[in-house]
């Protein structure tokens, strides 16, 4: 029998409007991780929410201890989820992830969050490399606009490529709809 562990990676004031690092579509990305959120709640899934802090006081973002590194309430932890603190892109870099859900007889994990070409490739790679295998949810993920050669790559073509990525070998990619009908 499986045991889903919900992941939600970065979803932190400073990537929402007025933040100090803003992404495209934080806050719908957020009201569909705070739908997956409830749905764990009510089914029992161990929830495992991961937060960035720089190592820095004066980073430009996730700065520690400020309002800008803290969850945000679409998506806050309830008493007793754990909430893993990174310092690393990658969430099981550096910190006790992989015992927390192994802790928890975790087989599976569902990851949403922040940002697509970063954390959530990295979480989900990694998890699916420790063996447990993953879903991300593409709706409840955001990202930004990137530059390369010159170019500014918007940021629905950055998320569509990493999710397509992901979904090419790593790990299934559903919608929040899909995913909660039980369908993906």
């Amino acid at each position: 029998m499986s045991k889903t562990a919900l992941i939600i990676v970065d979803l932190q004031n400073d990537y929402f409007d007025g933040g100090k690092f803003p992404l495209v579509g934080t806050t719908a990305a957020a009201a569909n991780a705070a739908r997956l959120l409830d749905a764990a709640r009510k089914r029992g899934d161990v929830v495992v929410h991961v937060r960035h802090e720089s190592a820095e006081a004066d980073a430009p973002f996730f700065a520690p201890g400020t309002e800008g590194a803290a969850i945000n309430p679409a998506v806050a932890p309830a008493q007793g989820e754990p909430v893993v603190v990174k310092q690393a892109i990658n969430a099981f870099q550096g910190t006790d992830l992989r015992a927390l859900l192994d802790s928890h007889g975790v087989t599976d994990v569902t990851v949403a969050g922040a940002m697509s070409h970063m954390c959530i490739d990295a979480v989900t790679r990694a998890a699916v490399d420790f063996g447990y295998p993953a879903t991300v949810i593409h709706d409840a993920v955001a990202t930004r606009d990137l530059e390369f050669g010159g170019k500014t790559v918007p940021a629905a073509d950055v998320h569509a490529a990493f999710m397509s990525a992901l979904a090419f070998g790593y790990a299934a990619v559903s919608s929040t709809e899909d995913y909660l009908k039980g369908t993906a």
